[in-house]
């Protein structure tokens, strides 16, 4: 197959765009950078009230997971009030990392003193968070739509200062660009790219994640899954192989971030979870089989990069749980990690959509270390099976004869299939 130089372009463009930092779960920091922006373009000094209308997935990836620097606070409300006050829209996702205990005090005074509201707003987008700041005669109102840092709409009063359309593939980079992508594409170019062009990203992907990983496995965070099964390898439970290492790892990331912790990770396609399901399972399995460096480099870029294409499929929020898309990656990563051929690669990325496809996204919190470790058991068996060419077939459920044709499916049935499953999860979200 060969690849044209705009072709590495357009591809590292992707890859630079979707694999970025950020502090905390992606949802909350969204809400904090909209109304860091709102502050910024006001000039409101006596603030008599604040309202925030977000979508229904974004009340649900934001209901229960802690806020980074907030002293343990979950919520709409604290997220708007830290980026509102402290925030830096300089920093995009990572607007809030700089802010401190003292500047807190503030934050949890401006909730008590000040009307904030919370609106669900009755829209189809999936990612919408709008920020409004009122004074007794002035409005000013930010609106985010479709990514995390997406500004659409900005209006003083009934002034529009800022109107820019956008849909769900509203990216930098041309949807054009985007449909290039393949399994195929992504594998031969992982094998050929030139290495110091993907090194300095994979490089920050494994610092950055890596730490909060044995943050998580050192500390006590959420309901400590990775900790845990780190502890029963250790007593003899589980058994001390690279699969449960792996899962431990991955896990263990997870539980730390969704618990709080101010370490930043590595994100891929708008998801912290993501970028750590698809990144730490492979270096734990990198580090106990003495992998070279290049080649765990180059895992990582296929993983993230296949990350990237099949979530593309799904879109950024959904009841489709994302953490799917990644360890579906992993699979594939770990064929090429052992130089195995493309429809390898392919027919484990198919055995693990297979597998576990029908685990829901019911918002940020403690559980979703569970589905990574979940996921990625899943994704070794997957491996395991087609190195023994055994694989789903098509017409198996939602498995096509065709890797392409079956992220196709996928894609149809996150988006059109799982919209009354969303809209479910969101209302019994409500209810509690």
């Amino acid at each position: 197959m060969k690849i044209s130089e705009q072709t590495v372009t357009n591809v590292l463009k992707i890859l630079n765009e979707e694999v970025i930092p950020a502090q905390g779960c992606t949802e909350p920091i969204a809400i904090a950078f909209t109304a860091a922006k709102a502050r910024e373009m006001s000039s409101i000094n006596d603030i008599s009230k604040v309202v925030i209308r977000v979508s229904g997935n974004i009340i649900k990836n934001v209901k229960s997971v802690v806020v980074p620097n907030s002293g343990g606070l979950v919520g709409i409300e604290v997220s708007a009030i830290m980026g509102l006050l402290y925030g830096d829209t300089s920093k995009d996702l990572m607007v809030i990392s700089d802010i401190t205990k003292e500047q807190m005090k503030d934050v949890v005074k401006f909730i008590e003193d000040t009307s904030i509201e919370v609106i669900h707003e009755d829209t189809s987008t999936k990612l919408y968070i709008m920020v409004e700041i009122h004074s007794n005669n002035s409005c000013l109102s930010v609106e985010v739509k479709h990514l995390h840092t997406n500004i659409t709409q900005i209006k003083r009063d009934k002034k529009v200062l800022l109107q820019q359309a956008c849909n769900d593939n509203c990216f930098n980079t041309p949807e054009e660009q985007r449909e290039q992508l393949s399994i195929e594409l992504i594998y031969n170019l992982a094998n050929s790219i030139e290495l110091e062009k993907i090194k300095p990203l994979m490089s920050k992907v494994i610092t950055l994640n890596s730490a909060i990983a044995k943050e998580g496995l050192s500390g006590n965070y959420g309901i400590n899954i990775g900790k845990i099964i780190q502890e029963h390898i250790e007593n003899g439970f589980y058994g001390d192989d690279v699969r449960n290492r792996a899962a431990s790892f991955a896990a263990a990331g997870s539980d730390a971030r969704m618990s709080g912790c101010s370490l930043p990770v590595m994100t891929t396609s708008g998801s912290g979870n993501q970028g750590m399901t698809a990144s730490l399972a492979l270096i734990e399995y990198a580090n106990k089989m003495d992998v070279e460096d290049e080649q765990l480099l180059r895992t990582l870029f296929f993983s993230h990069l296949a990350t990237v294409h099949i979530k593309t499929n799904v879109g950024r929020l959904s009841a489709y749980c994302g953490v799917i898309c990644s360890a579906a990656a992993v699979s594939g990563a770990l064929c090429f990690i052992n130089n195995n051929s493309l429809d390898m690669v392919s027919h484990a990325i198919a055995n693990t959509l297979g597998d576990v496809s029908g685990i829901i996204c019911d918002g940020a919190k403690s559980s979703c270390a569970m589905k990574i470790a979940t996921t990625i058991y899943a994704a070794f068996d997957a491996y395991v099976l087609a190195s023994h060419g055994k694989y789903l077939h098509g017409g198996d459920g939602i498995i096509a004869n065709d890797i392409e044709k079956t992220l196709k499916h996928i894609g149809r049935l996150s988006q059109d299939g799982m919209k009354i499953t969303d809209n479910v999860i969101i209302d019994i979200m409500n209810s509690n």
